[in-house]
């Protein structure tokens, strides 16, 4: 098998974590997402929590009590950015592996054996999985959902120039809301299997 990356660009609720766990059982190779932020908290030496919480929401508590005028909070996302560029880089030249968001697709347009993923499914199931699976109310849900989904948009709007809508950069799209988790991530395994298989 050829070395290569899969990354998984995904909507709020769609499942694509799971389906990018799934994968990595049945590829036996190493899914990276949380791994992302932890690396750059050790980088920056902050706590995960504000990495996490500033990466893609400029909003963070930390980064209003450290700047109540608003400033440095974008210098400290471009920094975030570019740590979390470099390890993307590291990990994807090192090994396989699966990358879950972070723009891995943009970041890693040159490398030659890639396949660029878009987890998606509509509305009132991304909804149904909030509730049963993430178990948030209906309200928290809705809300939650729009602000990710535009918070997402919006982070790729700045770090990847060549940005259009979802599909930029995409070799394929999948609705796990019609595939389910296990069939879009089979489906996936089989593709990876053909792309890269020797």
């Amino acid at each position: 098998m050829k070395q290569y990356v899969v990354t998984i660009s995904r909507q709020f609720g769609s499942l694509g974590r799971i389906v990018a766990q799934r994968m990595s059982r049945e590829l036996g190779v190493h899914f990276y997402d949380r791994d992302i932020v932890e690396e750059t908290a050790s980088r920056m030496g902050l706590p995960v929590s504000v990495i996490s919480s500033t990466e893609e929401h400029s909003q963070s508590l930390y980064f209003r009590q450290q700047y109540p005028l608003g400033m440095g909070i974008a210098s400290m996302r471009d920094e975030i950015f570019l740590i979390q560029k470099n390890i993307i880089r590291d990990l994807a030249q090192k090994e396989s592996c699966i990358i879950v968001g972070r723009c891995a697709d943009s970041i890693l347009m040159d490398m030659e054996n890639h396949l660029n993923v878009y987890i998606y499914a509509p509305f009132e199931t991304r909804l149904r999985r909030c509730t049963e699976v993430l178990k948030m109310d209906e309200k928290t849900a809705r809300k939650r959902i729009r602000e990710v989904d535009r918070s997402r948009e919006l982070y790729h709007r700045r770090y990847c120039p060549e940005y259009v809508d979802v599909s930029t950069n995409k070799d394929i799209m999948l609705d796990s809301g019609r595939f389910g988790v296990e069939g879009t991530a089979d489906i996936l395994v089989r593709l990876v299997n053909e792309m890269f298989g020797e």
